[in-house]
């Protein structure tokens, strides 16, 4: 348990604190939703410090949480859309190297002009 003798003792603590949180994160989940409060949280930190196991509950399941927003967040991507978007570009990637190869086949080919007696291809 912590004492305060001065005034510089409890803004030292306040700043460990909040140090404390800067490392710890997903304890903001937890003010947010409005199960706990920063008082809360600051009397634990003072009454227990930053290694107790009282922290546990509140690390360990912001882990889970966190996990469940990823397979969330892997769930909300559209892969029919992905796979139309790549076939969208292979189609404009073909279409340019179409182009691509017509112009370089026609620099190749030698020019033969026509005969001057032939007319219209007769």
């Amino acid at each position: 348990m912590f004492t305060y003798n001065t005034i510089g003792d409890y803004m030292g603590d306040k700043e460990h604190f909040k140090e404390f949180v800067r490392k710890n994160p997903s304890l903001i989940k937890y003010v947010r939703d409005g199960s706990k409060s920063w008082q809360d949280f600051y009397e634990l930190y003072n009454l227990y410090g930053e290694n107790d196991s009282v922290w546990d509950e509140f690390l360990k399941v912001s882990s889970v949480t966190s996990s469940f927003d990823l397979l969330s967040w892997l769930k909300g991507i559209d892969l029919d859309g992905i796979q139309n978007s790549v076939q969208s570009i292979q189609r404009v990637l073909g279409v340019v190297q179409d182009f691509t190869n017509k112009d370089s086949s026609s620099m190749t080919e030698e020019y033969k002009p026509r005969p001057i007696y032939k007319h219209f291809e007769d």
